[in-house]
């Protein structure tokens, strides 16, 4: 029943495999003969990071954090706060940090540079969703997967207080939904 709060469907679950793809084809062709490790940003990106990384054709380590800044509301509070961190130390090693969406910038550019303080061999960001009209940070972007307009989205692993992540495709929730 939840696809009755979803006002349009941008991407479907072909188009975000076809995506998907061809993000991992370019961390193939860019880190060949490499080790990676893949850190997930939880929870939104753990569906993108799984079909991510079974799609990569390098020898690929996992680790996962959770970061916070939005609490149950639909904008970055701009509050970063690590509510999980990583399991493995990351010094030497090539990191991409795989997020589902990059809106403001706030949390992604308070986490890189907590990253980047533990001495990686190199550090790059993926991520799924960029949506650029709503950023106040500047971060750098490696791999992305679509651009997307200032709209609250759900599925494929992103959500609205916890609901709405198992769609198998993107899509913009309804504003009365949110109260948006």
């Amino acid at each position: 029943m939840l696809e009755k709060d979803i006002q349009e469907v941008l991407f479907s679950e072909e188009q975000l495999k076809t995506r998907v793809n061809e993000i991992a084809q370019e961390i193939d062709r860019d880190y060949a003969g490499k080790e990676i490790m893949l850190i997930s940003v939880l929870r939104g990106s753990f569906i993108f990071m799984a079909d991510l990384c079974r799609a990569i054709d390098l020898d690929c380590t996992l680790d996962f954090m959770s970061v916070s800044s939005y609490g149950k509301g639909t904008s970055s509070s701009g509050q970063v706060q690590i509510t999980k961190d990583l399991s493995e130390d990351i010094s030497g090693r090539h990191i991409i940090v795989v997020e589902d969406i990059l809106d403001s910038g706030n949390t992604l550019s308070y986490l890189l540079k907590i990253l980047e303080h533990r001495h990686p061999a190199s550090i790059r960001l993926c991520t799924l969703l960029d949506k650029p009209d709503r950023r106040v940070k500047p971060v750098e972007v490696h791999y992305s997967g679509f651009t997307i307009p200032d709209a609250f989205v759900v599925g494929y692993g992103l959500d609205y207080a916890e609901k709405y992540r198992n769609l198998p495709y993107i899509g913009i929730l309804k504003p009365e939904v949110y109260g948006g």
